[in-house]
């Protein structure tokens, strides 16, 4: 006999919750039994069958589902997920789990207490060729040097979206979580001190509020790294979409195709060609082998990693596995980008 499917409530249905809502739909491990969002939003033909619900917690309450999936904004991601854990649910966030550290620490204390599983949605750590990256990054050994940024020069909807997203997060947490994660996956090492600078490039967003940041880390073992992130109209698309990391023995590089769009969903994550370039030199003082290209043919796309994060979730689910590595990982990548943030607003480094 097959298993039951995952009774799934999916609440916001933006660009990733429409994503993981598709995903829910074609996977026959999962059942959508509703969907919550403020506004009733132009959907895939696929999704627009269900209920849309204006309410999380009532809906919550009155549909019972299995598991909720929380793609709304991510000043409500805490007191969603703690509501879900109460009512017995799994729990799939998306990031950033929260925006204060406490809150964080909060969900994952629910999620323990309730013994429900809780995914963040780290949607690299399920992308081979990024898993590529980081195996041959760990493999030149430390001291590391990590460079990374996504900026994305947005207009029109985009930008539209990135505002929205700036009423509660900037960008070096929204997105530095991602790449953070990477860096702290490399190294295994403790971070010790952040840094970071950010400036409010518009008059459409809060006076309070910056589209352009950049964080810079230290870490226990001497490693070091920055991730900067600009969102808007005005931002340049020259060296946006940068991804390299530096050891005493060499470097491991993602090369990005030089056609692509800062603005194009895709382009987060697709990597095109990994570089690895490795510093021994012969007698003559010359390097010994030339740089390795790794084409990373058959990518998947945006809905695919979506697909395989949700195939997680449910492996998560059915085989009890333990998350406990997964939670606390992504409450440290928030615990970092949280400390650049308040840099950027006192102007003093953050140690930790």
């Amino acid at each position: 006999m097959t298993e039951k499917p995952i009774r799934v409530l999916v609440a916001g249905l933006g660009n990733m919750g429409r994503s993981h809502a598709l995903t829910y739909h074609n996977n026959p491990g999962f059942e959508i039994v509703g969907l919550v969002n403020r506004s009733t939003p132009k959907l895939e033909p696929e999704l627009q069958a269900y209920t849309i619900h204006p309410e999380f917690t009532t809906a919550l309450a009155e549909l019972k589902p299995d598991l909720c999936s929380i793609n709304t904004y991510s000043d409500s991601h805490a007191d969603y997920a703690v509501a879900a854990f109460e009512a017995g649910c799994h729990v799939f966030v998306e990031k950033p789990l929260a925006i204060t550290v406490a809150d964080a620490e909060r969900v994952v204390a629910a999620a323990t207490k309730a013994g429900r599983k809780l995914v963040i949605g780290y949607i690299l750590r399920h992308h081979p060729s990024w898993m590529k990256l980081i195996e041959e990054a760990r493999k030149l050994g430390p001291p590391y040097v990590f460079r990374m940024n996504l900026n994305q020069q947005s207009s029109g909807p985009t930008w539209a979206t990135h505002k929205s997203l700036m009423q509660t997060t900037s960008p070096i947490v929204d997105c530095g979580v991602h790449y953070v994660d990477v860096m702290c996956q490399i190294t295994d090492a403790r971070a010790v001190e952040v840094r970071g600078m950010g400036l409010r490039l518009s008059d459409e967003i809060a006076a309070d509020m910056y589209n352009y940041g950049q964080l810079q880390v230290l870490f226990e073992d001497g490693s070091i790294g920055w991730y900067e992130a600009g969102w808007g109209p005005m931002i340049s698309e020259t060296a946006f979409f940068v991804k390299d990391v530096m050891s005493p023995k060499g470097a491991v590089s993602i090369v990005m195709d030089p056609n692509a769009k800062s603005d194009d969903i895709d382009t987060h994550t697709k990597t095109s060609v990994i570089r690895l370039h490795t510093a021994e030199t012969g007698p003559d003082g010359k390097f010994i082998r030339p740089d390795q290209d790794m084409r990373m043919t058959g990518e998947p796309d945006h809905q695919a990693l979506c697909d395989l994060e949700q195939a997680f979730m449910l492996r998560a689910i059915r085989e009890d596995l333990n998350l406990d590595r997964h939670m606390a990982d992504a409450v440290a990548s928030l615990r970092i980008c949280l400390a650049a943030d308040e840099s950027v607003r006192t102007g003093q480094p953050v140690r930790l």
